[in-house]
């Protein structure tokens, strides 16, 4: 599970910004059971959720956009990228203080009842500073500290890892650990582990993710479930299907370098491609009896918020299934916002999440705020001075006469009182609708 991730000096957060998934102690008597995941070994209270909050441009989706740089730099900067190559990733840019600064990760969280600290710092040009600590029962060991190319390793509990830097392995732009992932290091391996179980889904554009939950489909068992799921959100489906392509209809005008690659591959290997999911609704004669089932297209006939909560179904039962840790940009995007209280429901339920996945997502959508789903240790902003720096923090950390735990935290969120919305007063100044004469009388 994700206890703590925090960055500095990225995108637009100039200074330290941490989303904690800590409990806090003020609201012990609030959604206790449901919400709170305890962790006898390290006497820790885990939240299974969170919701972040924050006007437009305010730093929400670059916190996520931070989750997936973190991520995917961990899992592939020893095989994606070669001596010499940049590193994607940009800094602060409106202070000459950080411009030229580096970016700093660091991400925090429990696997196999083992308790990890990992981060690094990094330029578009090579790795600054990197550290792994692991926390087995109640000290926390380190494992490995680099500055630069100067290694301090625990050979003990490191030794695959030990090995790598003594052999000059780790090139200036290549983290240690997944090179030490790549050489079977076992702790190093884990760390890689847990960052393949970190889902980040963009909201907006489902067509990524569309074709894991298609591939789910194949399986009879996970086909079931995502058509409860579906019948659930009262949608009108009653079945699911994939349609194959047929190779003697290709469209005549598709280019014929990939026609013919496609009918290679048909033909040769045997591989099938998905044309369309068709969804199967009753239809209902004069006397309203169902006759029979007529078959629609999931992209021609289907809304889009129909389209984007068949594309979320399989990431959600493959997320809760395995306890994993799922970050959605824009969850409530296309969505009704009963629809997005119920999957967040999912992910707090002691019911349907046995293995205690976990949900971190931004959104728009105020209903949340007064749904009494969450605790205010589970409700994030993120707020943009005028110099450009955005600011992360969250509900709890007001005194707690400032905000009570009871009071109505979606008005009092619309009319600014924690700040995060956005100012539109030079709404009213507007000139650009007026006449001439009309602006010369303003």
């Amino acid at each position: 599970m994700l206890l703590q991730f925090s960055i500095k000096n990225f995108r637009t957060f100039k200074d330290k910004a941490a989303l904690s998934l800590i409990a806090s102690n003020y609201d012990k008597d609030t959604r206790e059971y449901e919400n709170i995941v305890s962790n006898e070994t390290f006497g820790l209270r885990l939240l299974k959720s969170a919701v972040i909050y924050g006007a437009n441009a305010s730093g929400k989706s670059k916190l996520l956009d931070a989750f997936e740089f973190m991520r995917y730099f961990v899992i592939n900067s020893s095989k994606e990228s070669q001596k010499g190559e940049t590193i994607e990733v940009q800094p602060f840019r409106l202070s000459t203080e950080t411009e030229n600064e580096p970016s700093e990760f660091e991400i925090v969280f429990l696997y196999k009842n083992v308790l990890y600290r990992y981060g690094f710092e990094t330029t578009s040009e090579r790795i600054v500073s990197e550290w792994l600590y692991h926390k087995p029962k109640t000290k926390e060991v380190e494992l490995f500290y680099r500055e630069g190319n100067t290694f301090n390793t625990h050979t003990r509990s490191f030794t695959k890892g030990n090995a790598v830097v003594k052999e000059g392995l780790v090139r200036d732009n290549a983290l240690l650990i997944s090179v030490a992932a790549q050489f079977n290091d076992k702790t190093a391996i884990n760390v890689l582990d847990w960052f393949k179980r970190l889902k980040i889904l963009f909201g907006l554009k489902e067509s990524g993710y569309q074709g894991f939950t298609m591939g789910k489909t194949e399986s009879p068992e996970h086909k079931a479930k995502i058509l409860e799921l579906l019948k659930a959100a009262d949608l009108g489906i009653q079945d699911i299907e994939l349609q194959k392509l047929d190779i003697d209809s290709l469209p005549k005008g598709m280019p014929k370098e990939l026609k013919d690659k496609i009918i290679r591959e048909v033909r040769e290997e045997k591989k099938e491609f998905v044309s369309d999911v068709l969804t199967k609704h009753k239809k209902y004669s004069a006397d309203l009896k169902a006759v029979e089932h007529i078959s629609f297209s999931l992209d021609d006939d289907e809304s889009s918020g129909t389209r984007k909560f068949f594309a979320l179904t399989g990431p959600i039962l493959d997320v809760i299934e395995n306890g994993y840790t799922l970050v959605v940009d824009e969850l409530d995007s296309k969505l009704h916002p009963n629809l997005v209280c119920k999957i967040v429901s999912l992910f707090n339920s002691k019911e349907f999440n046995k293995k205690n996945a976990q949900l971190i997502f931004n959104t728009h959508d105020t209903n949340l705020l007064s749904s009494g789903l969450f605790r205010r240790d589970q409700i994030w902003f993120t707020n943009k001075n005028k110099y450009g720096e955005a600011k992360l923090y969250s509900l709890a950390d007001f005194k707690s006469d400032e905000v009570r735990k009871t009071e109505p935290f979606e008005e009092n969120y619309i009319r600014g009182k924690y700040g995060a919305v956005p100012f539109l007063g030079f709404f009213d100044n507007l000139k650009i609708f007026l006449t001439e004469n009309e602006k010369q009388k303003s």
